[in-house]
């Protein structure tokens, strides 16, 4: 089954914690056992699954600036000024995380969640869900 759900976002580089509104299509679809896939549609953006901690969300956005800093003479830049976002997606994060389902809930570690990050807000994006099983 697959769900679309919108995100959207008040900053220009922003993580949002969005594994509850992915565990309730879960739920919404009636699967019990098999993976969920939930893929960004955009570009600028990204997924990851890891803890949601303030200190840690911070040194991601920290890392990401002094590895692909904005303004370094890319060439996409002279189109629309945003290449560190394209390179920062492209090079440090996935479009797409896979979770186990199991007993129609996600098979996610204690501290895990599942999380969009947006490198080129702020912006309402669309994030697909598939759920696939039984």
């Amino acid at each position: 089954m697959l769900f679309e759900m919108e995100v959207s976002t008040e900053e220009r580089f922003q993580v949002v914690d969005v594994t509850d509104e992915v565990q309730h299509l879960v739920w919404k679809s009636d699967v019990t056992s098999g993976i969920v896939v939930v893929f960004t549609t955009h570009t600028t953006t990204g997924l990851a699954i890891n803890e949601k901690e303030a200190g840690l969300i911070e040194d991601m956005k920290a890392k990401m600036k002094e590895l692909v800093p904005k303004g370094a003479g890319y060439a996409h830049d002279r189109v629309d000024s945003n290449a560190h976002s394209h390179l920062r997606a492209t090079l440090l994060l996935n479009p797409e995380v896979v979770v186990p389902i199991e007993n129609g809930e996600l098979l996610l570690g204690a501290w895990q969640r599942i999380l969009f990050i947006e490198l080129d807000g702020p912006r309402h994006r669309k994030v697909l869900v598939k759920v696939c099983g039984c």
